[in-house]
């Protein structure tokens, strides 16, 4: 969530600032800002002159005033026509901080200075490439990873869309544990890293989802369920975001980096017609994300480790990638900079997104209320907060499947998978 305070100080600034992203209007938030301020400062005056009445009524009594007199009748009359004033104005000024809230809770993070100004992914900035890709011409032997995968046995999505629909996939044998060998393998490498693993729910309530920027904006996006507050994660950023909810953390446990394998649920309501096979797509995927929390003037340095660390999976398996910095239109919603990893897949001689590294800055921690105390000193700060996939497993196995496919029809694993899964070939 933004800064109101900052916003009420600096609004052509945000304006400008947020018009690199699209078209937003701020007025509503600052008419709606100016009309809850004057009524607090009313009520605050009311209940001021409420408690100085009551004051006057009892100094009178212990003088010994009679209950009838009328000094202190009339002002008695006065207290009781303060408290319907009061009466009246409480619950408008609550309707008026409600909506002001739900506003707020729609406008997306500023993009920082340094992010690219564009409108679309067209426009985002290619800042690395790593290892070597097939060329186009090279690749047309190569049989896209669905092709392959149903050849060798390992995968099966006519079946999973009969169990399920389409969009989901059905592992089977050594694809069942290539997936799991993926799932160790990243998270033995980002714990090596300084990441402590947590396992967290995978149902989570609206609370948990509002704080990491997914509500209200992404509710079609989301399989609820339907009879309780819960909701099937779609990435593991939503309850790692959650994990120190409204809670003042010590400034001396910062940062705290976590990384957790969850299964992630997406309807994917968006992109009809797209990827429509494989396991590009899917509706069910498994994930290994990193999230850290950290001091303000800590993130930057953050975001370049997360990065890294991202960056050094597809590195250990020898995967081509490139990393590109997302310009002010493709970024999401809760980012104020992202540097998106995509892996190499020769079957169609494209990048595709394997990772996202996200800086967020304060804007979850708001949401939130996630802060930290200095030793010593008066108030707190919110944290700042960073999320990056470390990486996307099935895409990772897609990968693998096109990137090491021989000619004879087998796929090599990568040699530092290779101790996971048990075997060099599938």
């Amino acid at each position: 969530m933004i800064d109101l305070k900052q916003l009420r100080e600096n609004p052509d600034a945000f304006q400008a600032s947020l018009s690199k992203r699209g078209e937003f209007d701020l007025s509503p938030i600052l008419e709606l800002d100016r009309q809850q301020r004057e009524l607090e400062v009313e009520r605050s005056q009311l209940q001021a002159r409420s408690n100085e009445i009551g004051k006057q009524v009892g100094q009178k009594m212990k003088s010994g005033a009679k209950p009838d007199d009328p000094e202190i009748q009339a002002l008695r009359d006065e207290g009781n026509q303060v408290k319907s004033q009061l009466s009246e104005l409480e619950p408008k000024e609550k309707e008026i901080k409600a909506e002001l809230e739900s506003i707020l809770l729609t406008i997306p993070n500023l993009p920082n200075e340094t992010t690219p100004v564009g409108k679309s992914e067209d426009e985002n900035v290619e800042v690395k490439r790593w290892g070597e890709a097939y060329l186009p011409k090279d690749s047309e032997a190569i049989l896209p990873h669905w092709e392959i995968g149903e050849k060798l046995g390992i995968l099966n999505f006519e079946r999973s869309a009969r169990i399920a629909q389409s969009r989901f996939v059905t592992l089977i044998g050594a694809g069942a544990a290539l997936e799991r060998a993926l799932i160790q393998f990243m998270l033995d490498r980002q714990t090596a890293a300084g990441y402590t693993e947590v396992l967290p729910p995978i149902l989570i309530n609206t609370q948990s989802l509002t704080a990491s920027g997914q509500l209200p904006k992404f509710a079609e996006e989301s399989f609820k369920c339907a009879n309780d507050d819960l909701w099937l994660t779609p990435t593991a950023e939503v309850p790692i975001t959650s994990l120190h909810r409204d809670e003042i953390l010590a400034a001396e446990e910062l940062p705290k980096y976590y990384c957790a394998y969850t299964p992630c649920f997406r309807r994917e309501a968006g992109s009809y017609g797209r990827d429509t096979r494989g396991l590009i797509r899917l509706h069910q995927f498994n994930k290994v994300e990193l999230y850290m929390f950290v001091r303000p003037e800590d993130s930057e340095t953050a975001h370049q480790k997360i990065l890294t660390d991202a960056e050094a999976i597809l590195q250990a398996l020898k995967l081509p990638y490139r990393a590109i910095e997302l310009c002010t239109g493709d970024l999401g919603f809760s980012a104020t900079k992202t540097y998106d990893l995509e892996v190499w897949l020769p079957s169609s001689g494209k990048y595709r997104e394997i990772s996202s590294c996200s800086n967020c800055k304060d804007f979850q921690a708001r949401r939130g209320n996630i802060r930290f105390k200095e030793a010593g000193k008066k108030g707190t700060q919110f944290v700042h907060t960073l999320n990056g996939s470390g990486l996307a497993v099935g895409r990772t196995m897609s990968a693998i499947l096109e990137n090491y496919q021989q000619p004879d029809g087998t796929v090599k694993i990568p040699e530092a998978l290779q101790p996971y899964l048990g075997r060099e070939v599938l």
